[in-house]
């Protein structure tokens, strides 16, 4: 087992909190952007992509601020997690994406989550 490199990547959102937090943490937000279909079963949320399924836990969640996942196959300590910052002046809002990867895949993934983000801007109206 190697060890996974933590990164992080932020995005600003223009969207309430609020309303994106169930973007965040809800099967059928989720399921508008991050994968093709998000079921929940207790604090186990499966993902589907093209008809292949992984299971991630809910690690912790806190209401219009953050969510923690924990893919069921990492035999780590790795996780991803989505927070949302207000700025306290501008009150621009910003999604703070943390994840792991394999040294050699970190690009990718940053790559992988910037589609993704773009995604989600496009289903919330926000450029």
């Amino acid at each position: 087992m190697s060890d996974k490199i933590k990164f992080e990547i932020e995005f600003v959102i223009q969207s309430s909190p609020q309303m994106l937090y169930q973007y965040l943490a809800t099967p059928s937000g989720l399921s508008e952007w991050f994968a093709d279909n998000v079921n929940l079963r207790g604090e186990m949320f499966t993902f589907i992509w093209d008809g292949a399924e992984e299971e991630a836990k809910l690690l912790k969640r806190k209401t219009d601020e953050f969510v923690r996942f924990a893919w069921e196959e990492a035999e780590d300590n790795s996780y991803f997690e989505m927070k949302i910052i207000v700025d306290e002046i501008t009150k621009d809002v910003s999604l703070f994406i943390t994840d792991f990867a394999e040294d050699d895949e970190v690009d990718e993934s940053k790559m992988l989550w910037t589609n993704q983000v773009s995604d989600l801007k496009q289903v919330l109206g926000s450029s």
